[in-house]
């Protein structure tokens, strides 16, 4: 069976009623009665998200939907003429009649009227006054890629208020739809619909938030865990005997640290029932009042669960920085290295602890 077909403006109109499609220069097409369906189909979406999104929405699909018609435009030597050609086109379409009534490229502004267009068509059937949105996006969108700036179409008369003609003028703007739509959020005019927007905005940014803490927690929770290890490795505690610790100090001891250190001394000492504790602090260079403190504090806590200390390795720098501060140190067994600490544990294994070392 031939697909009947017809020739429109240099348009081809095709009908393929096997298939049930309308075909306009080969793209499917449709073909809905203005005063009945397309006014049902508007009405509802009105009811749904309130006139003032709808008809954002509108003009922003307008907008969006130019690829063609500026295609059409750009065939001509001028935009004048490009805009009559399309007119030819958009009226057998059931877009009206268009002209362009004014131009200024110098202002970039412009004035259109369109006649009969299927937007005021519904309103009239409605007897509503909502706008020709749709058409308001297309006439901005198309002097967008003439002016190629932003720009936002004005309808200034209405047919449905009694005018002979729609008409609007386009001019630059610096208000996108996004914050039109936002400005609807901050005025009683929301809808339901603008504020089921606001509201999955919302839950993503609280979302959003909940991943960033609890990557912060964990990156809290790795630095803890490389302070307690920089800790363990700053002061290792090694059994190197029965009965015999040894705790090589390396670099400061501040508060935090020393008191650390002191914990997992302390419970090192009640779990292997040691006797002896060697302080080694050949790789600490200097020393000061609160290092010193930091030091006997951890002897005295030591001593007091019944173990004696040995501290090995001191440095002439550092014996010569706690004569300066005058510290006291008489209780503190002092021996030359490592080596020798350990040998005096171990003599003292079987007899009573090491005393102070001879002035």
């Amino acid at each position: 069976m031939t697909n009947p077909r017809i020739t429109i403006a240099g348009f081809d109109i095709e009908w393929n009623l096997k298939d049930g499609i309308n075909l306009w220069a080969g793209m499917p097409t449709l073909s809905m009665w203005i005063p009945s369906s397309v006014a049902g189909l508007m009405s509802g979406m009105v009811a749904m998200v309130g006139v003032e999104r709808f008809n954002l929405c509108l003009q922003l699909g307008g907008r969006q939907s130019v690829d063609g018609d500026w295609s059409i435009i750009d065939t001509q030597p001028t935009f004048e003429e490009g805009f009559f050609r399309l007119s030819e086109i958009c009226s057998p379409a059931g877009w009206g009649r268009w002209e362009l009534v004014a131009l200024d490229r110098e202002r970039r502004e412009a004035r259109y009227r369109t006649f009969n267009n299927w937007e005021s068509i519904y309103q009239r059937a409605l007897g509503v006054v909502w706008g020709s949105s749709m058409t308001a996006g297309k006439l901005a969108g198309i002097s967008e890629r003439l002016f190629g700036v932003p720009c936002w179409a004005e309808q200034t008369a209405f047919v449905t208020k009694g005018a002979e003609y729609d008409e609007f003028v386009v001019r630059p703007t610096d208000q996108t739809v996004e914050t039109r739509l936002a400005a609807l959020l901050e005025t009683d005019r929301a809808t339901s619909s603008d504020l089921a927007v606001a509201l999955a905005t919302l839950k993503k940014e609280v979302a959003e938030r909940e991943r960033t803490e609890l990557a912060l927690r964990e990156k809290l929770q790795l630095i803890e865990q490389q302070e307690t290890a920089l800790s363990t490795m700053v002061a290792p505690i090694i059994q190197v005997w029965d009965g015999v610790l040894t705790v090589p100090v390396m670099g400061g001891l501040d508060s935090q640290r020393a008191s650390a250190l002191m914990e997992r001394l302390l419970g090192a000492i009640v779990d292997s029932q040691t006797r002896h504790v060697i302080l080694d602090l050949t790789a600490v260079d200097a020393v000061d009042t609160g290092t010193a403190d930091h030091l006997i504090r951890i002897v005295r806590a030591v001593e007091l669960l019944g173990a004696r200390v040995v501290v090995t390795g001191i440095r002439p720098a550092v014996a010569q920085t706690v004569v300066s501060l005058g510290m006291d140190l008489e209780r503190i067994v002092t021996l030359r290295n490592l080596q020798e600490g350990l040998k005096a544990c171990m003599v003292a294994g079987n007899g009573p602890a090491p005393g102070p070392s001879a002035p």
